[in-house]
């Protein structure tokens, strides 16, 4: 068993890190193009560098994310954790470093941010690596992962399972992508405003996510198991962890939104702007902490074809136009683009809720017969 999960990690790895480089070369493209996404003129010059750095970090974190999984599924979730820790602790350092100039360093202002953010994400997948190639007790994995082939069966398998999960999770960032080319459109102060209220919520999108994360792992074990109540009660102790962690974020935002708000810009125009973003900001919480929970239970039910058309549905028929409709035609502006973020999450989450039911229950009725 601990061979074939080696194997299963190598095969699962070539096909990631080919859908990075398809990724890369996709976003190089916008790259070439960024000009005719009718951005502000004067932020081009800082857009395309840090553009350049992003590209070239897409790879190490596929990488990552292919062994966070790994150590996710065989229950050593605290590698992941600790992992990411320390290449936080770079990452602000650098920042430290290399934004202002500190500690002998140039002041490189964005680019340092570029810099520290690329030197982190290479800095994972590196350990992770480390942690398969030298630690003594996967050294069950490290054999099935080097002496395994490549398995067309298994490419198989591994791409029917996670291409739905794959393209669920880009077309969300594809609707969230979009959104800030909308409020490009309307002025680099509404862009700036996005950013952070964008960066603000993923503070809690994290949290959100490494629990999901977790409720995934329970739910696989449960249906390995053949014990649909088990996936169904791991599942909702899940969300209401997550109700209680979205609530705690909710106050957060809601009581420090000034002094979460000084710490990216202090241009009093930015600052009017993103406070008036809070409330929308506190309004999708729920509904993305609701979304998140049950896509990932949905995930570990094995049963991922639904999430490829709800992404559709909710982010690229639903979320886009809501996104477009809401700032422009209603002349909501910036307030419109994040308030949008409610409609398309709220059906999204419903619809994975409903198909986490009904796949539980086949599998109950199934194991009954």
């Amino acid at each position: 068993m601990h061979v074939t999960i080696g194997a299963i990690l190598r095969n699962g790895l070539l096909i990631n890190i080919a859908f990075a480089i398809a990724v890369t070369l996709v976003m190089a493209t916008i790259y070439l193009n960024i000009d005719r996404l009718q951005q502000p003129e004067e932020l081009l010059p800082l857009i395309r560098p840090y553009f350049i750095l992003s590209l070239i970090g897409i790879v190490p974190i596929a990488v990552f994310n292919v062994m966070s999984q790994w150590l996710f599924a065989i229950n050593q979730t605290r590698i992941p954790m600790w992992i990411v820790l320390t290449a936080n602790c770079l990452n602000i350092a650098g920042n430290y470093a290399l934004i202002f100039g500190n500690w002998g360093f140039p002041e490189l202002g964005l680019m340092g941010a570029g810099y520290s953010t690329l030197a982190s994400r290479i800095l994972c997948p590196t350990l992770a690596l480390l942690v398969l190639l030298l630690g003594k007790r996967y050294k069950c994995y490290r054999d099935g992962f080097i002496n395994s082939s490549i398995n067309r069966r298994m490419l198989s398998k591994i791409n029917r399972t996670s291409w739905p999960v794959a393209i669920q999770m880009t077309l969300e960032s594809v609707c969230f992508s979009f959104s800030a080319v909308m409020a490009g459109w309307i002025s680099a102060v509404s862009l700036a405003a996005y950013q952070i209220i964008v960066i603000t919520g993923t503070l809690g999108f994290c949290i959100y996510y490494s629990i999901g994360s977790a409720v995934s792992v329970i739910v696989a074990n449960n249906a390995g198991l053949n014990n649909t109540p088990g996936m169904r009660k791991s599942t909702f102790a899940g969300y209401h962890i997550m109700l209680a962690v979205s609530t705690v974020s909710s106050l957060i935002f809601i009581l420090f939104e000034k002094n979460l708000i000084l710490l990216f810009t202090e241009d009093t125009r930015v600052i009017a702007l993103t406070m008036t973003l809070i409330f929308p900001l506190v309004l999708y919480q729920y509904a993305d902490a609701t979304q998140i929970l049950f896509a990932n239970a949905l995930r570990g039910t094995s049963n991922v074809m639904p999430m490829l058309w709800i992404a559709f549905v909710s982010y690229m028929l639903v979320g886009v136009p809501a996104g477009y409709l809401v700032t422009f035609t209603c002349g909501l502006g910036t307030y419109g683009i994040v308030l949008s973020f409610s409609i398309s999450l709220i059906i999204a989450a419903a619809m994975f809720l409903y198909y986490f039911l009904h796949s539980t229950s086949k599998e109950r009725a199934t194991n009954c017969q």
